[in-house]
């Protein structure tokens, strides 16, 4: 098995049930994950920290995880940072089993793919900069909470539109 920032090495808990590890983990996210609009981008920092109890059938792993995630305003698309925080359980067992999602790979556990669902099933679907984002102007694009009297005239109506030259005037604001 290939080490990554994710592998811990737990041969000293291994068929030693009650005996009990904590360990940090500072990782250097070297594979951005997240969804369409917000993630943790690679190179992004993640602290895990992890008790790891021995147990009959396996490891249990006990974790809360830190970072931050970034992506844009689905309302505004300006660029967001956001916590991350979450905490998982998970038993890395020490046989293959169905019962059993995770396993331990001969004396280590691979944590990836555990801290990935955990952390992209905690982002928002659709992130926004704040809760009363009022987004872009559909005409032309501005920003709102940027420019909050911001108007247009009122469109003329197109039957009449033909007519607004004939006066030499331009139309009145309704």
């Amino acid at each position: 098995m290939t080490k990554t920032p994710y592998t811990v090495d737990v041969y000293d808990l291994m068929h030693r049930p009650g005996e009990m590890r904590e360990k940090t983990l500072d990782i250097v996210v070297p594979e951005g994950f997240g969804n369409a609009v917000i993630g943790v981008k690679q190179g992004g920092k993640l602290r895990v920290d992890l008790r790891l109890e021995s147990l009959h059938d396996g490891i249990l792993v006990s974790a809360e995880v830190d970072g931050t995630a970034v992506g844009e305003c689905v309302r505004c698309l300006i660029d967001i940072e956001q916590p991350v925080q979450v905490e998982f359980q998970e038993l890395f067992a020490y046989s293959q089993d169905e019962a059993f999602e995770y396993e331990v790979h001969e004396d280590t556990i691979d944590l990836e793919p555990v801290i990935r669902d955990a952390v992209v099933l905690s982002l928002p679907f659709q992130p926004v900069c704040q809760e009363d984002c009022t987004g872009l102007c559909p005409q032309c694009g501005v920003r709102l909470l940027d420019n909050p009297g911001h108007k247009h005239e009122a469109p003329i109506d197109p039957r009449w539109a033909g007519l607004v030259g004939l006066t030499g005037t331009e139309p009145e604001e309704s």
